[in-house]
């Protein structure tokens, strides 16, 4: 398929606002497992078109981090304490899609809901 760069940074850039989006109204019916699944992916899609501006790709999710650690929060491009709450809802993540008898609370959740809201814009102002 051909697309251009900024058909595929404007793709990913409203994934991002679309999962973030979808957590908030998991929120509403208190589905915090998947809250947390949502908002890493809003996270992922945007550093995502951070990284297709940039012509970088990762193949993993894993391999996204760290071009972001290393092009952006090495650099101080981006804050380390963004770069540090990103790490910390992929671990969240991983933790609630695959680990058994995992059940996030209210309290566990509700501050990521503002963190990736700030996160995502902060990106998208480097956009």
């Amino acid at each position: 398929m051909n697309y251009s760069k900024e058909e595929l940074i404007t793709y990913r850039t409203k994934r991002a606002e679309e999962a973030l989006a979808e957590a908030m109204l998991l929120a509403e019916n208190e589905h915090w497992n998947t809250v947390i699944n949502r908002l890493y992916y809003a996270c992922f899609y945007i550093v995502s078109a951070l990284l297709a501006k940039h012509d970088l790709e990762a193949k993993t999710h894993a391999g996204t981090k760290v071009l972001f650690n290393e092009h952006f929060l090495k650099e101080e491009v981006i804050d380390k304490n963004l770069g540090r709450f990103y790490a910390t809802l992929f671990d969240k993540r991983q933790e609630g899609d695959y680990a058994d008898l995992i059940k996030f609370q209210q309290s566990d959740v509700l501050p990521y809901l503002s963190k990736s809201s700030e996160f995502i814009l902060v990106i998208k102002n480097h956009l």
